[in-house]
């Protein structure tokens, strides 16, 4: 049987470009590997007459942030009639929008940090909330923008009211959860493994920590008792229902067990284009579930449709 020819739609114009560009690469050379005819799409204003060019039998969605999780490629890849890889137009809007994601997922009865979405500058001279509590772009990823608001901090952070501020007028405040960070990810129906990240030299997992090697310890399969493992992979394959991903998600949680073991979990929000770089999560995870990083992407791209 004569493999597929797959477009890698990577790069783009989001602040996510360089994450992009590493995971596309990445996922290129190993559909090459495999077998699949591949060329790589460095997504321009133009990406819809390239890939009217082009004509691939499928598009591995390998963009992040704005424009490429947030619906408006799927959009282009729907009208282009071109199936493509993870969530469709709608469930990609949802979960970029972290707000309207966390609505959707409390209805579902998945736990959720309260939470509140706000103008930057009305948070400039008296706290929003109780600290401790974050700040948060609404609809950026790996961590951009996020500030922490500690205890004992008497002001909000200037930052998010200053010119140096590029993420958007509105921004999430959203209650601090203490613990510790969780991940789980979804293929298709089945939840794999839960997966406990550790920052190295970090405060919380931030860009440097997600990216950077040796930036974070991933600790899979998570040493957590087997109620809580069992619960957040219910939560996570709850999630990725509700929401109406496709493909595969991640979902990011907190776990506070220093009072108890079974703590409080909460869930932060779903990845619809989780990071596919040489220290991303979900290859390990996949990993650990027996699949190795050629048969997860050949899974993915057999999976692509339109439609999603």
């Amino acid at each position: 049987m004569t493999k597929k020819h797959v477009a890698v739609l990577y790069g783009g114009f989001s602040s996510e470009r360089p994450v992009s560009l590493s995971s596309g690469n990445a996922c290129a050379d190993a559909l090459e590997e495999v077998g699949y005819k591949v060329t790589r799409v460095d997504v321009d204003h133009n990406v819809g007459a390239a890939l009217s060019e082009l004509k691939p039998d499928v598009a591995f969605n390998a963009l992040h942030g704005p424009y490429g999780e947030d619906g408006t490629i799927q959009g282009v890849l729907e009208y282009l009639g071109i199936p493509y890889t993870h969530s469709g137009v709608l469930a990609s809007a949802l979960a970029m929008h972290k707000e309207q994601a966390k609505k959707v997922a409390r209805a579902a009865g998945i736990p959720v940090a309260e939470s509140r979405i706000m103008d930057r500058y009305s948070i400039q001279n008296q706290h929003p909330m109780p600290v401790p509590y974050v700040v948060k772009p609404v609809n950026e990823g790996s961590s951009f923008g996020v500030v922490i608001v500690k205890e004992g901090q008497s002001h909000p952070p200037q930052i998010i009211s200053s010119p140096e501020w590029k993420y958007g007028s509105q921004v999430m405040v959203e209650r601090y959860v203490h613990g510790r960070e969780l991940t789980c990810a979804v293929m298709g129906d089945v939840a794999l493994g839960v997966c406990e990240i550790v920052p190295t030299g970090h405060s919380f997992y931030d860009y440097d920590s997600k990216y950077v090697p040796g930036g974070s310890k991933h600790i899979c399969p998570a040493k957590i008792s087997l109620n809580i493992y069992q619960k957040i992979q219910t939560l996570s394959l709850k999630a990725h229902q509700a929401i109406g991903c496709r493909g595969v998600s991640r979902s990011d949680f907190r776990y506070d067990d220093r009072h108890s073991e079974n703590g409080e979990v909460v869930w932060l929000e779903i990845n619809t284009q989780p990071g596919m770089t040489p220290t991303s999560l979900v290859p390990e995870i996949a990993a650990e579930a027996g699949h190795s990083f050629g048969e997860l992407l050949s899974w993915m791209v057999e999976d692509a449709s339109c439609s999603r």
